[in-house]
């Protein structure tokens, strides 16, 4: 003997959020924190890759401590 399923009512047609655009909307959110703390250290990580390349980078060993 064969059920028939109940049809429930999709997330869309309720009005709610479902959870899949909750989490690409938070998704997004911290995409955009991530990439504005990048933008905002770029500079003082240059300055940190010019100071270890003047150190001598790799090839320094462990002449610096």
């Amino acid at each position: 003997m064969k059920l028939q399923r109940v049809r429930r009512p999709v997330a869309r047609r309720r009005g709610g959020m479902s959870g899949q655009r909750v989490l690409k909307a938070e998704a997004a959110l911290a995409g955009g924190v991530a990439l504005a703390l990048l933008c905002w250290e770029f500079p003082s990580l240059r300055r940190e890759m010019r100071i270890w390349r003047m150190a001598g980078g790799f090839r320094a060993g462990r002449r610096y401590p």
